[in-house]
């Protein structure tokens, strides 16, 4: 039984968070959370987060334990973009651009 969390507009680049995904993907659960506790980059709590979700959901719904839950997919895509401008020289302006991004985690059990 397959179930999908999603975090929608995390303000966190998906450059960031995309290590993030690639070192957690294929692994089971209290593996993945684990690997995401230690990781050196901050933006890690927010993709545990998501993890956590997907399982509690898998738990409260199928009741299937934590324990036999593997992360099949787990993805991040490009979200809005707010686009700001700073002063440049000669009256001019540059583009900032605050890029965010959605977190989709899809686990399953042992058997799918």
């Amino acid at each position: 039984m397959e179930v999908k969390s999603v975090a929608r507009n995390t303000g966190i680049s998906p450059r960031k968070i995309r290590p993030l995904v690639d070192m957690v993907r294929g692994k089971p659960v209290d593996e993945a959370l684990t690997l995401l506790r230690f990781a050196a980059s901050p933006h890690a709590r927010v993709v545990a987060k998501v993890v956590k979700a997907a399982a509690a959901d898998a738990e409260s719904l199928y009741q299937i334990p934590s324990s036999e839950l593997r992360v099949t997919r787990i993805f991040a895509d490009e979200a809005m973009t707010l686009k700001r401008y700073r002063a440049s020289a000669r009256r001019r302006v540059s583009p900032i651009l605050k890029r965010s991004s959605h977190i989709t985690v899809v686990v399953a059990d042992g058997e799918a």
